[in-house]
């Protein structure tokens, strides 16, 4: 079995914010790779979320953002299962971000039902058009077109868009990681964006 050094306990901890034991476990099961570390954390991160998710979430909070000089605005309602933990920091500060990151990347829903279904349509017609055009089989056109919106969710779904302070994660990532580690079902309910002159 690979030795774990603190020093390295330590530099996952940092990296990932997860507790000591976790980091140490997670290296331990990763061979010493930092790297595979930080996967094994993800991972646990997901099952932690996987198992809270049917739990109720009646708490919460809503966080603001306006951009320099008032011309963009962003409120996200992100709810919790107790009072204590929408008071946290970490809590506040995930609901923070994430209105910042609604303001930068301007999201179409949280999730892909929160599309309008003639926005999806339209989309779809468009991708069909285009994949047409390269002169390739019904079948294959509808693997593209079936790519291209898997793709458009990724864009437009705020759970699925890259988070733009790290691209390495996603914003469902940021939240499975936040659940692990508070230990309640944290879910983002909705936001509005809101822009002079849009």
């Amino acid at each position: 079995m690979t030795e774990i050094s603190a020093k390295l306990v330590k530099e996952l901890r940092e990296k990932t914010g997860a507790g000591m034991m976790d980091c140490k476990e997670a290296l331990a099961a990763a061979g010493g790779d930092l790297t595979r570390a930080v996967e094994v954390l993800r991972k646990k991160g997901l099952a932690t979320a996987q198992k809270r998710a049917g739990r109720a979430t009646g708490e919460g909070t809503i966080a603001a953002y306006i951009h320099h000089g008032g011309k963009l605005g962003v409120l996200v309602e992100v709810d919790c299962e107790t009072d204590f933990v929408a008071k946290n920091e970490q809590f506040q500060e995930f609901a923070r971000n994430l209105a910042m990151h609604i303001a930068a990347a301007n999201p179409l829903g949280v999730r892909p039902e929160d599309i309008p279904a003639e926005v999806v349509a339209k989309e779809r017609e468009i991708y069909a058009a285009q994949a047409k055009e390269t002169g390739k089989p019904d079948k294959v056109i509808e693997k593209i077109v079936e790519g291209k919106l898997k793709k458009f969710y990724e864009d437009n779904c705020l759970l699925q868009q890259r988070y733009v302070r790290n691209p390495d994660l996603t914003i469902a990532d940021c939240l499975n990681e936040l659940i692990a580690k508070i230990g309640e079902n944290i879910t983002v309910r909705r936001f509005v964006r809101m822009q002079v002159g849009d």
